[in-house]
């Protein structure tokens, strides 16, 4: 899509604070009733003075860092002025002139395979606002509630180049983005409102549409497809596309178009007054010291440690609690083969079920992956296990003997084979033709037999071996 342009605004909540940004109200509203995790000053009332988290400075340096950004030496706090329900104080506090951190950078991989760096503009932090609950879609609500809990929430502004150039590499890039937090332990993306986009899009020598608060990644990808058509529909018809902003309703996956673009000059930055400038370039080296492995330096440790694929190091660093499952069974058994089995095999299966890697006990995975190695249970009956477990509880080591399930020795195996051979005979007559594929039907009829206790390719070397000794 080379006609196309994306840029970034993606708002996180620094919700692993205990406290929001300006006041001690607890940032653990989620679960709370409207309107109940509030003071004077997250409300903005008359006299209320607000005093500044050091410790959400802290993580916002440190997200920062982990986007290769450069650290200002001094920053300092605006007031953004505009009017809307959800902001009783008529401005926001953020930051503009004196942003927290610059000319920063993501690697993910682009729509050509090739790894591509896409810009980070700056990042800077601000309060949110409350939420707006609307009886309806918000271009036809009968009425909307505003629920004041959320205000003054810690929150930091990633804001990219227009460097990204199709709707899936917009994913990409949130996911990698959202891997990096999870590893900083700053953000909990589970929680409502943790992460909201703002998708800047345009065509190649048109005007910009920004679509307005986003809370998915795969909401992100859908409203920038619909956008592209749209656009493109109305340039193919000689309709020039406005600057605006749109919101993408999920229920209908369309974008409506609530407001004229607003420029900077419309919110009248000024310097907050009441909070004072903040050197912060002495505290750099000691939080750039405790940055955690972050997911890229932890995926080539992976591959060098441990021996496994880069795709298997990249499924398996994804995801901090992945990574930490996978590392405790491979120091404890082959790496190789639980990096198989947790990336290829068991992530599928919690993915199905829309479960978590905390789930599935990683002494469950250890002691399969050892039963794999020693050769006590096959392929198939260690996908049995991980389902067995998954929807029902247990050990491996139970259900496999509760089950039947262990690995069937060779005189059984040796019988299956025979039987299966005697009764497909059809399917050695087109094996024997020259349709190599055949013999996959006596191999999968030797399987049901033993119930999958025979190891695939010893089945496979024996009823070979069994055709052979009939025609001899």
């Amino acid at each position: 899509m080379d006609d196309v342009i994306i840029g970034l605004e993606i708002h996180v909540q620094l919700n692993r604070l205990r406290s929001k940004m300006f006041c001690g109200c607890s940032t653990s509203y989620h679960d709370a009733p409207p309107n109940t995790h509030t003071c004077p000053v997250c409300l903005g009332l008359p006299g209320s003075l607000p005093v500044i988290n050091r410790r959400a400075v802290e993580f916002g340096i440190k997200v920062a860092l982990a986007l290769n950004c450069n650290i200002a030496e001094e920053t300092m706090f605006y007031r953004k002025n505009y009017y809307y329900p959800d902001l009783p104080k008529g401005f926001q506090i953020s930051q503009y002139d004196y942003p927290l951190a610059t000319g920063g950078y993501v690697l993910i991989k682009g729509d050509d395979g090739q790894e591509r760096r896409i810009r980070i503009t700056r990042v800077h932090m601000e309060e949110d606002p409350g939420r707006l609950v609307h009886a309806g879609t918000i271009d036809k609500a009968r009425y909307t509630l505003v629920d004041y809990n959320r205000c003054g929430m810690p929150l930091l502004e990633v804001v990219t180049e227009p460097d990204l150039r199709s709707p899936k590499e917009a994913r990409q890039f949130l996911d990698k983005l959202r891997t990096i937090l999870e590893y900083l332990d700053v953000f909990d993306g589970n929680l409502e409102g943790s992460l909201r986009v703002d998708s800047n899009i345009s065509l190649a020598g048109g005007d910009r549409v920004e679509v307005k608060n986003i809370s998915s990644h795969k909401g992100v990808e859908k409203a920038l497809s619909y956008e592209i058509t749209r656009q493109r529909n109305l340039k193919r018809r000689g309709i020039e596309v406005v600057q605006e902003t749109r919101h993408y309703d999920e229920l209908r996956g369309v974008t409506v178009s609530i407001r004229t673009k607003e420029e900077a000059h419309d919110y009248r930055y000024f310097p907050e007054m009441d909070l004072v400038p903040l050197r912060i370039a002495d505290w750099v080296p000691r939080i750039r010291a405790e940055l955690p492995e972050l997911p890229d330096a932890k995926r080539e440790r992976f591959r060098e440690q441990y021996g496994i694929t880069d795709d298997h190091a990249k499924s398996l660093t994804s995801d901090i609690k992945v990574a930490d499952f996978y590392e405790w069974v491979a120091a404890r058994a082959d790496p190789k083969l639980a990096a198989v089995w947790i990336a290829d095999v068991l992530k599928g299966e919690l993915n199905y079920r829309d479960l978590t890697i905390e789930s599935f006990k990683r002494e469950s995975m250890l002691e399969i992956v050892r039963m794999l190695s020693e050769k006590e249970i096959t392929d198939e009956i260690a996908v049995t296990l991980i389902r067995t477990i998954l929807d029902r509880g247990g050990s491996p080591r139970e259900i496999v003997e509760s089950m039947g399930l262990k690995r069937a020795d060779d005189d059984y195996v040796v019988r299956a084979v025979r039987e299966a051979v005697a009764d497909s005979q059809e399917a050695v007559r087109d094996y024997l033709s020259g349709n190599a594929r055949a013999i996959n039907y006596i191999v999968g009829q030797v399987m049901k037999r033993t119930k999958g206790r025979a190891d695939p390719s010893v089945a496979h070397k024996l009823v070979k071996e069994e055709i052979e000794r009939q025609i001899c």
